[in-house]
């Protein structure tokens, strides 16, 4: 028992060796990009790999293209989530969708406190704790979304600043919610920059994450919990950033658009 515990607070990744306890999972996220025919197309494309992959594969899509990934996906392995959602059930907010609307319709995962919700329309930790927990109540799974800026990087504040949007992002959230989160590392210096963190940097981030989790919660909780890495990952860099014992599947980005380029990575996972 000694023996476990320290392994467990080491952030090089030496415990979780066993990822077996978990199942890999590749999410993309298209942003604001396809119309409903394409996501057809999309969809067609890679349904049959999808369909015989022994990981999750995730697509979430603007919010326009959702019916048209609800029924190109039926009957398949390919779940469909959402980019983003509100935190209330209802009522006079114009424009936005509430996660009730989205369990409705059959949407089975959505993405919050991504960067750039965080930066371009200023949700902060209290309002990506609201989204979470609207989110679980009602029945949808989440990808919570954390990383550091490079300013912050290079102050060496990056466990601070990742410990405290777990911290406040999951305030409140029970236990027994847990295995419906999903939480996504995401170097903001790394999005759409084509920089990417080093597995090794990556996977002692991502070591980290199931530190916190282990603190909060407890370890059964920590070694279960799906960590995803994203920033920058795509097909040539895919193979060793999911080999790492503490990277569990990939937020991906751009690379998620072009289906020849989302394939090769979820081949990745078996590599």
């Amino acid at each position: 028992m000694y023996l476990y515990a320290v392994q467990f607070y080491n952030l090089k990744g030496d415990i979780f060796m066993n990822k077996e306890l978990r199942c890999p999972v590749i999410a993309g996220n298209w942003k604001m990009n396809k119309d409903p025919s394409e996501t057809k197309d999309f969809i067609k494309r890679i349904i049959d790999v999808v369909n015989n992959n022994e990981g999750k594969v995730i697509v979430c899509v603007p919010f326009i293209d959702l019916p048209e990934a609800l029924i190109s996906a039926k009957n398949s392995k390919l779940l469909i989530g959402a980019q983003n959602c509100h935190f209330k059930k209802n009522g006079a907010f114009t424009g936005e969708v509430s996660p009730s609307m989205l369990k409705s319709m059959g949407v089975e995962y959505v993405i919050i406190g991504h960067s750039e919700r965080r930066n371009y329309f200023n949700e902060d930790d209290k309002i990506v704790n609201k989204k979470v927990k609207a989110a679980l109540e009602s029945g949808l799974s989440v990808i919570l979304c954390v990383g550091e800026s490079l300013e912050q990087r290079e102050l060496n504040v990056t466990s601070e600043v990742i410990s405290s949007q777990i911290k406040r992002g999951l305030y409140e959230v029970d236990k027994s919610d847990m295995k419906r989160v999903i939480i996504a590392y995401e170097p903001i210096w790394a999005i759409g920059t084509g920089r990417t963190a080093s597995p090794d940097a990556a996977n002692e981030v991502c070591s980290l994450i199931r530190k916190i989790i282990g603190d909060l919660y407890d370890i059964q909780t920590s070694e279960h919990l799906i960590v995803q890495y994203g920033g920058s990952m795509n097909s040539k860099n895919a193979k060793d950033l999911l080999s790492m014992n503490n990277i569990d599947g990939g937020l991906i980005g751009s690379s998620s658009l072009d289906a020849d380029e989302f394939l090769d990575i979820i081949a990745a996972v078996k590599s």
